[in-house]
């Protein structure tokens, strides 16, 4: 079978990245079963902005059901799982959800595609498993450290999928996206917490730790190194970062961002917003090689020019609304 005639199921497809990952599946021409959380509402989450598509199926549920897993991936030949709890400040107050969702979803997915035929399945793992680089570039050798009860969750589910790889030779990856920033990211994330309030007209900004660096990724970026991993045999049993192999400090994102949008606004400190010590991952700078040897990927997007796109989206009115900027989100 030809990978163009295969059909993809999207886990988390309603969320920031995974509505992305539909929209360039669906470009490829290929058929997406896409999940999004079930809620009374029959709201999409992201989803509600893709327009009707004949190759889209949109299912709704929850990968805590180990029953409901195994209908979902039923008659499909390729799984991306991005479903996840991924909040760090929540993943303080609610650890025990992160387990049910991170650890034991992944479990379901995986025990799923083993019972349904072997699915080809890419998982999706976090650069918050490396916790502080010990060393940079951080490849995928570095050691783990849980520095979060919600990257503790996601060590814990990269774990459960590769066992499957080892125990049962389920073909499985474990994609490792750093920070990837963009259209439709959550507001508790700090690129478009900021570039929401700076649109809205708020003029000080309450912020926490300005001087921890990170690896940022835009979202086509991304969604192009998932499908890139797919596409290739020799990543199968293998981990891959995803990553842009350059470092920025939270303080140089943030001027970048006032410069792109020429304001003038001050940011203040606000220990509610800081970390607990230990917790905080000072340095994320991700190694990239082997994705590059296993696919020949590399990403297309400066962090320059992804702020761009990703500020135009945020200014138009239609999706400003949406984000509510003077609320803290956790």
């Amino acid at each position: 079978m030809e990978f163009t005639s295969r059909k993809i199921l999207v886990t988390g497809a309603d969320g920031f990245i995974g509505s992305h990952l539909v929209e360039l599946l669906l470009e490829k021409g290929f058929k997406v079963r896409a999940l999004s959380y079930y809620n009374s509402f029959n709201y999409w989450g992201w989803l509600e902005d893709i327009p009707s598509n004949p190759n889209l199926e949109i299912v709704t549920g929850d990968i805590r059901d180990p029953h409901f897993c195994k209908v979902l991936t039923k008659g499909v030949d390729l799984i991306f799982h991005l479903a996840a709890l991924i909040a760090i400040p929540y993943s303080y107050v609610a650890p025990d959800s992160y387990v049910d969702t991170n650890i034991k979803g992944t479990l379901n997915i995986c025990q799923a595609a083993k019972e349904n035929g072997d699915i080809r399945l890419i998982h999706t793992s976090t650069s918050e498993v490396y916790g502080t680089a010990l060393y940079v570039p951080i490849d995928e050798k570095h050691p783990r450290q849980a520095q979060s009860p919600y990257s503790a969750t996601k060590i814990g589910a990269d774990a459960i999928a590769m066992s499957f790889y080892n125990a049962f030779e389920l073909p499985v990856t474990i994609a490792r996206p750093f920070n990837t920033f963009g259209p439709r990211q959550s507001a508790r994330a700090i690129i478009p917490s900021i570039i929401s309030q700076i649109a809205k007209g708020i003029k000080e900004i309450k912020l926490g730790d300005l001087t921890p660096t990170r690896d940022f990724n835009f979202v086509k970026d991304t969604c192009a190194g998932f499908l890139s991993i797919a596409e290739s045999n020799l990543t199968i049993g293998k981990e891959v970062n995803l990553c842009s192999n350059r470092e920025i400090s939270m303080l140089d994102t943030l001027n970048l961002i006032k410069k792109i949008m020429n304001s003038d606004v001050r940011f203040v400190n606000d220990s509610q917003r800081v970390r607990p010590e230990k917790s905080e991952v000072f340095r994320l700078w991700g190694d990239n090689r082997l994705l590059k040897e296993l696919t020949g990927f590399e990403p297309r997007f400066s962090i320059e020019k992804g702020l761009e796109v990703t500020c135009n989206w945020f200014l138009l009115p239609e999706n400003l609304k949406k984000y509510k900027a003077d609320i803290y989100n956790v």
